[in-house]
């Protein structure tokens, strides 16, 4: 296991105390997210789970695929706590997510948790977000309209050849924006016509950050 995934299998096990037993979780995307589920099974925490709201059709499957019933949010109400990744983390716990496609899901189920558990590897950490392409979902005849919008905020919007989303929508990368201001910035991307949600979790910021690396975990709270 290299040095990298070695950090994110750490900080996902320091997020399994997070858990509380018969309450339904959130579930998020992504590398380390899967670190998390493996470890669920691993340390034989699934009967402590009522069962799990995912993301992402990929966490899923890999959840039914170790027991944990997949539960339809609308039926569940608020969530205990919410576990997911991040492709970046300012000091404020504001994060950029979106990666790996699901950022719209990632958003609603975050939205609907009691608490925010973020795991993450000490290279994504940040002073500033933007060095990561910011991703938004956009509706696909919204793509032309939403890419000049795009481009006027300074940055260099790039489609995301051969991605669709879950939800059937397009992916644009915002390239080359330093994100001073990310509540003003997830405020006005949200506002242009045909932006489904952008990758910005900056109103609903991690609650709790737990970083790995080779010297061990740290964890930030908000």
């Amino acid at each position: 296991m290299s040095p990298q995934d070695l950090a994110k299998r750490q900080a996902a096990e320091a997020a399994l105390a997070y858990i509380e037993p018969g309450e339904v979780l959130g579930v998020g995307t992504g590398s380390t997210v899967n670190h998390f589920i493996d470890l669920i099974a691993e340390k034989r925490l699934v009967a402590d789970i009522k069962g799990a709201v995912s993301s992402s059709n990929a966490s899923s499957e890999r959840l039914k695929q170790i027991g944990v019933p997949v539960l339809d949010l609308n039926q569940t109400g608020e969530l205990s706590i919410y576990v997911d990744g991040a492709d970046e983390a300012n000091p404020a716990l504001q994060l950029i997510k979106g990666g790996g496609a699901a950022l719209t899901r990632e958003k609603i189920v975050a939205a609907a948790s009691r608490k925010f558990v973020c795991i993450a590897d000490r290279s994504k950490q940040v002073d500033v977000l933007g060095k990561f392409p910011l991703p938004v979902e956009v509706i696909p005849m919204a793509q032309s309209y939403v890419g000049r919008e795009l481009f006027k905020l300074g940055g260099k919007p790039k489609l995301r050849d051969g991605v669709i989303t879950d939800n059937g929508n397009v992916i644009i990368d915002l390239h080359g924006v330093a994100i001073t201001d990310p509540l003003a910035l997830e405020t006005t991307i949200n506002q242009i016509t045909g932006v489904v949600c952008v990758g910005l979790f900056a109103r609903r910021p991690a609650d709790v950050l737990i970083v790995g690396s080779t010297d061990g975990i740290q964890t930030i709270t908000r």
